[in-house]
């Protein structure tokens, strides 16, 4: 069965605790994207990452691991979501269909999650997933974003980079929409 997993970032304190907000997996394209992809069959999951203002791999990494993932699950990870997942797969040797980076965060200056990112990347990964993706976008404001694609793609070198332009962290502020279709694309195609 095809399936996805979607993966969100951290955010600050204030937008964790405050009922202004939604919850991450339920913030910016990502309920948008779960409804297209469950309309045409792939079975899609968003969990909600124990405490995201504050991440912890191993509490993490136990919500992770309660979902099944195989060589037709198709992963997406945004900011710090993208970051575990280069974490969890350099470290967990399985096989999968896709991963797509979105605005990938590794904290490479070490101001927020250092000990969340203390791994060395496995080179390998890429060999294990059948096809790999990092977007970016030009206007990516979001101290480390830049340098961690940096990394990743002089470590992944048969990972496609695309990059865009005016879509800042791809948020739903920056975007100025819900809706990505441009990752829905990259996801089934």
């Amino acid at each position: 069965m095809k399936t996805a997993l979607l993966l969100h970032g951290t955010c600050d304190k204030e937008e964790y605790f405050s009922d202004k907000y939604p919850s991450l997996s339920n913030s910016h394209w990502f309920p948008w994207l779960q409804k297209q992809l469950l309309m045409r069959g792939v079975f899609t999951q968003t969990p909600e990452m124990p405490d995201a203002y504050k991440p912890d791999y191993k509490k993490w990494k136990r919500e992770f691991e309660r979902f099944d993932v195989d060589k037709d699950t198709i992963l997406v990870g945004h900011s710090c979501g993208g970051g575990f997942l280069v974490r969890y797969l350099s470290e967990h040797k399985l096989k999968i269909k896709k991963l797509i980076l979105v605005a990938p965060w590794m904290d490479p200056n070490n101001k927020k999650a250092a000990s969340f990112f203390d791994f060395t990347i496995d080179p390998k990964l890429e060999d294990r997933a059948k096809e790999m993706f990092i977007l970016v976008s030009e206007d990516e404001e979001v101290d480390g974003v830049k340098e961690t694609v940096g990394i990743l793609s002089e470590k992944f070198h048969e990972a496609r980079l695309i990059q865009f332009d005016k879509m800042g962290h791809f948020t739903l502020g920056e975007m100025k929409t819900d809706k990505f279709p441009e990752l829905l694309k990259l996801i089934l195609k």
